[in-house]
């Protein structure tokens, strides 16, 4: 049995983590390396649309003239005030 210390999580999230590492552990290598892809792929479609909503709200922000522009000195400048 595989037992990983997560900081953070509760006992219940680290008993499931081991259960799904367990589960894995049992697929042939050819399977956990098709899950792995499988995992990155969803991790970056995920990434990607969280890009995508950051794109969004500072387009939202542009047009609100919530977004302030300048050099990097004027920027530090208006930041110390």
């Amino acid at each position: 049995m595989l037992t990983l210390l997560l900081f953070g999580c509760d006992m219940q999230k680290v008993s499931i983590f081991d259960q799904v590492l367990e589960s894995i552990e049992v697929l042939s290598t050819e399977e956990q390396e098709m899950l792995i892809g499988l995992i990155h792929k969803r991790l970056s479609e995920k990434r990607r649309d969280e890009i995508a909503k950051n794109i969004v709200q500072a387009e939202e922000d542009y047009k609100a003239g919530n977004v302030f522009r300048g050099t990097a000195e004027e920027v530090i400048a208006e930041l110390n005030l």
